[in-house]
């Protein structure tokens, strides 16, 4: 069979398609399963109890729910939810939005599918532009929305900065002296906090970037899915930001609704309008379900209170239960783990790691442990640096006792390729010397 040029862009391995495809194929292994790979968020009881608390105000709520599964939206997105969105935006963040600043789109990857591709790629007047990654590692899921068959992505290296007070933790920095914005970007883009590392660029950082790309006359793509203003999964100081220069991206997925697929775009009336034209064209309308079933949520700001009360606190907590875990089980290891900031991943890295990280998922996936290679965030970024090769991420969101028993067969896979490195060395050595002799 034969297809088009399009297909060349779908046909090559891909790291977003092996995440979603082992998530779907360990569970139906026999052996014993730690999914630490996963971009799942947890299932927290008091979350899931009010969700189904307010699916049950839709079926009794006259035909509300036929309205939900039976009627398109139009192609913006839920008008009543865009609504007290916009005022829940205003009211708590202090923002001067509209509902013509917001759009509804079928889950993140669709907002950044058709926003990359609005501002790079092949223009009218025969010149390309890319998306600038300030700093890397960057979420795994932009490597491959972009539809031309030539990379739409530029990235820098970041500063590498240890801990002073406890080195087990080393953060990235952004380096600013290293940023060339030049004709050939068509837009900054950063998350905050950052999947997979758990980085949460500063408010001055933010600020820097912000000016920087208004200079150029070009968006600033801020990818707040873990963020804020919801789901708020941010353990370090850090402001909502959002101007009528900047392109935040929200979702409901982090709150724990991956299955509705509910992405949020925020941005200028212009670039809202050419994410309706889209959304019409590859998709009649986003979905209506998860606009349905949190519109009495967000116009009452229970939302917020939510994530405040509730998610907040549970994944601080499973976070600093994870790291105490690497303590116990990898302190004879050369190991340093991304202070972890937000999100829902622990950055591990390595540091002289035999071999490669796609080896050590690979080793780790026969013991059954399902974590993602951190080759695979590193969008854009040519040069060769080591040190993509060192580093894993693991989810700590799942099953507490599969997360402590998958970071301990991490740690004996890790030591178990450290020594067998350290004795081929030895061996290597002997030979020498033997040889030498003779």
């Amino acid at each position: 069979m034969k297809f088009s040029n399009f297909s060349n862009h779908f046909n090559q391995d891909s790291g977003i398609l092996r995440l979603m495809n082992d998530l779907g194929h360990a569970l139906n292994l026999d052996q014993e399963i730690y999914m630490l790979g996963g971009g799942n968020p947890a299932a927290i009881p008091q979350i899931e109890v009010c969700y189904r608390a307010e699916m049950i105000r839709l079926l009794e709520n006259g035909n509300q729910f036929e309205k939900m599964v039976g009627n398109y939206d139009p192609p913006q997105g839920n008008q009543r939810f865009i609504e007290v969105l916009a005022e829940l935006l205003n009211d708590t963040c202090g923002w001067s939005v509209t509902s013509k600043n917001i759009a509804i789109t079928n889950g993140s990857q669709a907002s950044f599918g058709i926003l990359f591709n609005l501002f790079a790629g092949q223009f009218a007047d025969r010149t390309s532009k890319k998306i600038l990654l300030p700093m890397t590692p960057e979420y795994i899921g932009y490597n491959d929305v972009g539809l031309n068959e030539s990379e739409i992505f530029r990235a820098n290296r970041p500063v590498i900065q240890i801990d002073k007070d406890d080195r087990l933790f080393f953060k990235y920095q952004v380096d600013f002296s290293a940023i060339d914005i030049d004709d050939e970007c068509g837009a900054i883009c950063v998350s905050r906090p950052t999947n997979p590392t758990g980085n949460v660029i500063t408010d001055t950082e933010l600020t820097k970037l912000n000016q920087l790309a208004k200079q150029a006359s070009i968006p600033l793509i801020l990818d707040g899915a873990y963020g804020l203003p919801f789901p708020g999964i941010i353990f370090t100081d850090a402001m909502p930001v959002w101007d009528g220069h900047m392109v935040l991206c929200l979702s409901l997925s982090k709150l724990g609704l991956p299955g509705v697929r509910t992405g949020i775009v925020i941005a200028d009336a212009e670039i809202i309008d050419m994410i309706t034209r889209c959304n019409a064209i590859f998709n009649l309308s986003p979905g209506r379900f998860g606009p349905s079933l949190l519109t009495r949520l967000v116009k009452n700001k229970d939302l917020i209170s939510l994530c405040d009360t509730i998610i907040k606190p549970y994944y601080k907590l499973r976070v600093d239960q994870a790291v105490n875990l690497v303590r116990e089980y990898m302190s004879d290891l050369p190991v340093r783990v991304h202070k972890p900031e937000g999100a829902m991943f622990l950055w591990l890295w390595f540091e002289g790691l035999p071999g490669t990280c796609e080896t050590l998922y690979q080793n780790l996936k026969k013991r059954g442990v399902y974590i993602i290679s951190g080759s695979h965030f590193f969008p854009g970024l040519k040069e060769n640096w080591e040190h993509k090769l060192q580093c894993i991420r693991v989810s700590y969101a799942g099953n507490e006792k599969q997360v402590e028993q998958g970071l301990k067969i991490i740690a004996q896979v890790v030591r178990a390729a450290y020594q067998g490195a350290h004795h081929e060395a030895a061996r290597i050595k002997a030979v020498r010397i033997k040889a030498a002799k003779a």
